[in-house]
């Protein structure tokens, strides 16, 4: 299992370094977003907007159409905000040490690195909170609040977290 999620993580990183996002695939977030979700859309970090799609993309290949569900796969880590490369595979590392310590270290009010860490500890909630002041449905905003709790047996919630994990 370790080396299975060092290797997850690793792609991950080396993907968010070349992350990218094309005509095609803004058309297709214009096509599934309001104006205000597709405002929230775009002011995520460009590697964040590129796994994003990917989510999107794999829930789509599996033929999965339910608008709610796209948008959340859209947006579900919208609430983490800017966050640098390195903070990000230090909160990677520092949840997988000492998870007590990424919470004492984590500052919701702090403009720099302590406050990236709070908000990539509590994003599903931020997030979620985002897009229902953005006007998405309440299972849109049900399933970014809840993407990083257990699915039991929520279908939907199941679906988005395979394929974030997939993606």
């Amino acid at each position: 299992m370790f080396w299975a999620r060092a290797a997850y993580r690793s792609r991950q990183f080396l993907c968010a370094l070349r992350a990218r996002v094309d005509d095609d695939e803004r058309a297709e977030v214009a096509a599934h977003l309001t104006p205000g979700e597709q405002h929230l859309f775009y002011s995520m970090d460009i590697r964040d907007q590129r796994h994003a799609l990917d989510v999107f993309r794999a829930l789509k290949s599996g033929g999965q159409q339910d608008p709610s569900l796209l948008a959340a796969a859209l947006l579900h880590d919208v609430g983490k905000g800017p966050v640098r490369l390195w903070q990000r595979a230090a909160f990677v590392l520092l949840r997988a040490v000492s998870p007590a310590l990424l919470r004492r270290l984590a500052r919701g009010d702090d403009p720099g690195w302590r406050g990236s860490l709070a908000r990539m500890l509590d994003h599903a909630e931020r997030g979620a909170a985002l897009a229902e002041a953005a006007g998405s449905t309440a299972e849109t905003a049900r399933l970014i609040r809840l993407h990083r709790s257990p699915a039991g047996g929520d279908a939907a919630l199941a679906l988005l977290q395979a394929a974030d994990e997939a993606a």
